[in-house]
C-alpha cells in the first residue's frame, strides 16, 4: 500500500524543474518592455489629483464590481506566486533542505549577502531591478519570515510597478507589494524602510483607484511617510516624498477637498510653502538628490512669487541629467519655466 501511494504521488507531482538563484539568468516573471533607469529619487507613490467627473464615474463602476477587484492580478505576478507554490510542493516532496522547510535561514550570515545583492540590484539598471525581484521571489520561502527581507521584496514590487507598461500590471504589482509591506509592518513598527515603502506602494496603487480610494490612500501615505521621517530623519527620499505629497495636496480641486473632508474628520491640508520646505530639506541632506526635486523647488518659488530664487533653482535643475521617469516627464515643465523666467 505504501509503495503504491508513493508511486501515485510521484506521478501526480513530477520532479521540479532545476532552479537557479543566479541573477544572471533571464526572469520568467516579466513581460513589460524596457524603459528608463530608476533610483530611489524616482516618482514612487504620492498623492495623485484627479479629473472629478471621470473619477466619480470610475468610482461608480468600481463600487458595482464589489471587492472582487482587489483579486485582479497580472499574469506575471501570478507566475511569481506560482513559483512560491512550486517551492512548497518541493518541500513536501523532500526535494529541498530541511532549513527551507522550516521557513527560516540557517543563520544571519546566510541572508546578509542576499540582502546586499538585492540592494545593489535595486540601485542598478532595469535588468538589475528585474533580477533583484526574481532573486527575492526565489528566496522568499527561506527568508520570508524576516522583516528586512520583506520590505526589500515590497520595494522590488514597487520597482516592477514602475517598469511595467500596462495599467493592469502596474496595479497588480502595487497591490502585491503593499501586501508584503503590510506583513513586514506586522513584524515591527519601528522600521523606517517598512513605513517608507508601504507609503510608496499606497501611492502607486492609488493611481489606479477612484477618487475616494485615492483620498484614503493619501491619508495613509502621509501617515507612513511621517513615521518614516520620525524614525530616520536623515533620509532624503522620505522628505522628497513628503514634499511631493504636500505639493499635490496644495493643488487639489474643490471637489477633491470636499471629498477628503467627508472621508475624514482631520483636514487634508498642505501648502506650497510646506512642499518647498520638504524639498529643500531633501536637498540639504543630499545635494542633487533628485532633478525632479529641484524642478519642484523652482515651481514652488515661482508660485510664491520669488522669481530670482526660482531662476536659481531652474539653473541648478538643468545641471542634473534625467535619471528617473519623473525627471523626463518634468523636462517639458523645465523648458517652459526657462522661457517664463527669462522674461
Amino acid at each position: 500500500m505504501e509503495e503504491n501511494q508513493k508511486v501515485a504521488r510521484r506521478r501526480r507531482f513530477p520532479l521540479a524543474r532545476e532552479r537557479s538563484d543566479s541573477t544572471g539568468s533571464s526572469s520568467v516573471y516579466f513581460t513589460a518592455a524596457s524603459g528608463a533607469m530608476f533610483t530611489d529619487a524616482e516618482s514612487e507613490g504620492g498623492y495623485t489629483t484627479a479629473n472629478a467627473e471621470s473619477d466619480y464615474e470610475r468610482d461608480s463602476e468600481r463600487e458595482s464590481d464589489g471587492d472582487g477587484e482587489d483579486e485582479v492580478s497580472c499574469e506575471t505576478v501570478k507566475m511569481g506566486r506560482k513559483d512560491s507554490l512550486d517551492l512548497e510542493v518541493e518541500v513536501a516532496l523532500g526535494l529541498v533542505p530541511e532549513a527551507l522547510e522550516a521557513g527560516g535561514s540557517t543563520g544571519q550570515e546566510d541572508v546578509l549577502p542576499l540582502l546586499q545583492q538585492a540592494d545593489e540590484l535595486h540601485q542598478g539598471s532595469e535588468q538589475g531591478k528585474r533580477e533583484g525581484f526574481q532573486l527575492l521571489l526565489n528566496n522568499k520561502l527561506a527568508h520570508g519570515s524576516r522583516q528586512d527581507f520583506l520590505w526589500r521584496l515590497a520595494r522590488a514590487y514597487s520597482d516592477m510597478c514602475e517598469l511595467a507598461e500596462e495599467a493592469s500590471e502596474k496595479r497588480s504589482y502595487a497591490l502585491s507589494g503593499k501586501e508584503e509591506a503590510e506583513v513586514a509592518l506586522e513584524k515591527g513598527n519601528e522600521n523606517a524602510e517598512c513605513h517608507q515603502w508601504y507609503a510608496v506602494l499606497c501611492g502607486q496603487l492609488a493611481e489606479h483607484e477612484g477618487i475616494q480610494r485615492r483620498i484614503q490612500s493619501g491619508f495613509s501615505f502621509k501617515e507612513h511617510v511621517d513615521k518614516a521621517i520620525a524614525l530616520k530623519p536623515e533620509n532624503p527620499m522620505a522628505h522628497f516624498l513628503l514634499g511631493r505629497w504636500c505639493y499635490q495636496v496644495s493643488h487639489l480641486s474643490w471637489l477633491e477637498k470636499k471629498t477628503a473632508t467627508a472621508l475624514s474628520e482631520s483636514p487634508l491640508g498642505a501648502t506650497v510653502q510646506d512642499a518647498l520646505s520638504s524639498f529643500l530639506k531633501a536637498e540639504e541632506l543630499q545635494p542633487g538628490f533628485s532633478k525632479a526635486g529641484r524642478i519642484y523647488i523652482c515651481k514652488c518659488y515661482k508660485e510664491l512669487g520669488k522669481n530670482p530664487e526660482a531662476k536659481q533653482w531652474m539653473k541648478l535643475a538643468l545641471e542634473l541629467p534625467n535619471v528617473t521617469k519623473e525627471d523626463s516627464a518634468f523636462q517639458k515643465d523645465l523648458e517652459e519655466l526657462e522661457v517664463i523666467l527669462a522674461e
